[in-house]
């Protein structure tokens, strides 16, 4: 496995989202993954998860293996996927029983790419990735945001935080 991750976190395994992902891993040697292709429970408070959960085994793979981490999920209703919101609150399953794993995030970058048909992003949008980054003591490294057009993929950074 590379030092890069790009994890796809879109509803459709094959629309615009994959494109982009596609589109950025031709351009390294990032390893990519498709959060469909796991079975992710809902965070619970108790942390008892069925058996079939894969949260512990995808982070412990895919992210602890990488040292940056890209998180690709189109925009719905002005924030991100709800497969990637999914994936990200299971995060404080590392703040709760699995300490030592979540300390080993520190450092790790965080770049995020939203997808959306509009060229502009909403203000807002990058806001609980900057968050959940500091919190956990990653760097908010880049932001960006891609679109097709004329079926091309177009890519362009943010402006930082």
């Amino acid at each position: 496995m590379g030092k890069d991750l790009i994890i796809q976190a879109s509803a459709r395994a094959d629309g615009d989202t994959f494109r982009v992902v596609e589109h950025l891993a031709a351009k390294s040697r990032a390893t990519t993954i498709d959060l469909l292709d796991f079975k992710i429970y809902p965070f619970r408070y108790d942390q008892d998860y069925p058996e079939d959960d894969q949260f512990l085994g995808v982070f412990r793979y895919y992210i602890l293996g990488a040292d940056e981490i890209t998180l690709a999920t189109p925009i719905y209703w002005y924030t991100m996927s709800g497969l990637l919101k999914n994936f990200l609150d299971r995060f404080s399953d590392l703040l709760i029983t699995h300490k030592e794993l979540g300390r080993q995030l520190r450092g790790k970058e965080l770049v995020v790419v939203s997808v959306g048909q509009d060229k502009k992003v909403p203000p807002s949008f990058y806001d609980p990735f900057f968050r959940t980054a500091e919190y956990l003591g990653m760097d908010f490294f880049h932001n960006y945001h891609a679109y097709l057009e004329d079926e091309m993929v177009v890519i362009e950074k943010q402006l930082p935080f």
